[in-house]
């Protein structure tokens, strides 16, 4: 993985885990999994490569899992999605918090299965 020329400081570790963590707030507010990662982008992406990078992945990947999360809800009507969307649901939330213990370890992780739609 690539390592950033300067250290990376408390701030920026807390906003990276936090990025990864705010995709849960979707179970309390909709769409809460995309809006909190996108607010941490939009604010820091100028101040902090590292912040940067980890509120993307997140971004990407929530963007991603809810995509995923509709396809599967809509094949319910063929019986599938009973099985897809629980599946959707436990990959969501064990890569979330991969996501957020690597970020924790200030390593810059990269989400698998995930479509890149901001960089």
């Amino acid at each position: 993985m690539d390592t950033p020329n300067s250290p990376i400081s408390d701030d920026e570790n807390k906003l990276a885990i936090v990025s990864h963590l705010l995709a849960f707030s979707t179970f309390i507010i909709p769409f809460g999994n995309i809006l909190g990662p996108l607010a941490i982008y939009l604010i820091k992406r100028d101040e902090s490569d590292y912040v940067r990078h980890h509120a993307a992945e997140a971004l990407n990947f929530q963007i991603n899992m809810t995509i995923y999360g509709g396809i599967s809800a809509l094949l319910i009507f063929v019986l599938v999605g009973f099985i897809l969307l629980p599946i959707v649901l436990a990959i969501d939330v064990i890569l979330t918090i991969v996501a957020a213990v690597r970020a924790s370890n200030n390593v810059w992780y990269t989400y698998p299965l995930t479509i890149r739609f901001i960089d």
